[in-house]
C-alpha cells in the first residue's frame, strides 16, 4: 500500500483527535447524533485491540481463533465531513538544498494521509481537492478504509504547477462542502486566492482551519555567497550576495507573516505553521491537541 506516513508520526498520532467546534462530543468529529451504534451497520474492517475500546466491539470468535484480540470497525454515516484542500500550485514544489527530495508537497501529501486515518478511525467521512489553475482534482468524502486507500492511489500522483485555481474552477467545492464540514488547507499562503478563499468559506459559516507549509529558507534565509533566488510561479529572479540580503529578506517576510496571521484571524481561520525540518504531527496537535479540545468543545 502506498504511504507517505512515516511509522514514528503513525505512532505519535495514536492519541490525537479531530475535534470542531460545532462537536457535540468531546471526542471527534464523528461523535454526533449518527448511526454509529445498533444494527444494520456495514462492516469495515478489524483492527488491533487499543487501550480504551470497549469490551463488546471485540470480536470474540477471532479472539477463539487467533488468541488476539481484535475490534471490529463498522463503517457509519457522520453528519461531518472532513475536506482537506491542497494548494497544488507550483511554489509547493519548493524544497530545501539540504534535502532535496522533500518538498512542501511531499508534506502536505503526508499530513492528509495523517488527517484522513484520524478520520477514518473516528468513523467520520473525509476527503480532499488539490487546487491549482491547471484543473481541479477532487475526491468526494466517505469513509472506510477503501475510501483512504483510494485517496492515497490518487495523491501519489499529484505533481504541483501553474498558479492557483481561479474562481470558477472552485465551483465543485461550493456545491459539495457542507455546512457543518470542517476544512483544512494546506498551503504555503503565498497565492491571494487561497487567502481569499479561506475568508470566503470562512464568511460562508464553514469551519477552516490552515497549515502554513514553509521551507528552512524561509525561516532561516541561512544561504552563502552569491545566490540566484527564482520565483517557480512568475519565473522572475533575483542575483544577489546572500549575507547581504538575509537581514532585509528576514524583517520583510517577518511582517507579512504577521500581516498574514492577523487577516486569517479576523477571518476566524485557525492556523498552525509547518516548517519542512519540524515533526509532521506538530501542527496537526497545534490544531488539534487536548490544549486546543476545551476551546472548541
Amino acid at each position: 500500500m502506498i504511504d507517505f506516513l512515516p511509522p514514528d508520526v503513525r505512532s505519535r498520532l495514536k492519541g490525537l483527535r479531530l475535534v470542531t467546534r460545532r462537536a457535540v462530543g468531546g471526542q471527534g468529529i464523528g461523535l454526533h447524533q449518527s448511526h454509529s451504534r445498533g444494527a444494520g451497520l456495514e462492516f469495515a474492517q478489524y483492527r488491533a485491540y487499543e487501550r480504551g475500546d470497549e469490551p463488546r466491539q471485540i470480536d470474540w470468535k477471532l479472539y477463539a481463533r487467533s488468541d488476539k484480540f481484535f475490534v471490529r470497525e463498522a463503517e457509519r454515516e457522520s453528519p461531518v465531513a472532513v475536506w482537506i484542500l491542497i494548494d497544488a500550485s507550483a511554489s509547493m514544489s519548493q524544497a530545501d538544498p539540504v534535502r532535496p527530495e522533500w518538498s512542501r508537497l511531499d508534506a502536505a501529501k503526508a499530513l492528509t494521509q495523517g488527517m484522513a486515518e484520524l478520520a477514518l478511525r473516528q468513523g467520520d467521512r473525509f476527503g480532499w481537492a488539490a487546487l491549482s489553475d491547471q484543473g481541479l482534482k477532487l475526491l468526494a468524502p466517505a469513509t472506510g478504509a477503501r475510501q483512504r486507500d483510494r485517496l492515497l492511489l490518487e495523491l501519489a500522483p499529484l505533481r504541483a504547477g501553474g498558479g492557483f485555481a481561479r474562481d470558477e474552477q472552485l465551483a465543485p467545492l461550493w456545491e459539495r462542502i457542507g455546512a457543518r464540514d470542517l476544512i483544512v488547507v494546506l498551503s504555503d499562503c503565498f497565492e491571494p486566492g487561497v487567502i481569499d478563499l479561506m475568508e470566503r468559506l470562512s464568511a460562508a459559516g464553514r469551519e477552516v482551519l490552515a497549515v502554513e507549509m514553509l521551507t528552512v529558507g524561509e525561516r532561516d534565509f541561512a544561504f552563502s555567497g552569491g545566490h540566484r533566488f527564482r520565483d517557480p510561479e512568475t519565473g522572475e529572479e533575483l542575483v544577489g550576495d546572500a549575507p547581504a540580503l538575509r537581514a532585509e529578506f528576514l524583517r520583510r517576510f517577518t511582517e507579512a507573516r504577521a500581516a498574514l496571521h492577523a487577516r486569517l484571524a479576523r477571518a476566524g481561520v485557525r492556523h498552525a505553521e509547518h516548517v519542512l525540518d519540524q515533526p509532521l504531527d506538530q501542527p496537526l496537535r497545534r490544531l488539534f491537541g487536548a490544549h486546543d479540545a476545551a476551546e472548541y468543545a
